[in-house]
């Protein structure tokens, strides 16, 4: 089953107040044929060392919750 880009959106608005209070962001760029969501993390995001730990334990672990379809999230 495809994954609309407007699903990810939705999750992704939820989440990116937290990013941004950080300084960082969030922007979806590819959403591939076995669902696997690409994003790239910018701002502060972009730079930081725990950038793999937010998109795994945070982005991916909301991302599939609520769109269980999802196979991962990954940053490109």
């Amino acid at each position: 089953m495809a994954i609309s880009k407007e699903a990810v959106q939705t999750v992704l608005n939820k989440i990116r107040p937290f990013l941004q209070a950080d300084g960082g962001d969030c922007e979806l760029v590819n959403i591939t044929a076995d669902n696997v969501v690409q994003l790239r993390l910018v701002g502060a995001c972009g730079t930081c060392p725990s950038a793999i730990m937010t998109m795994k334990l945070g982005i991916e672990r909301e991302m599939r919750k609520a769109i269980p379809e999802v196979t991962s999230v990954e940053s490109v």
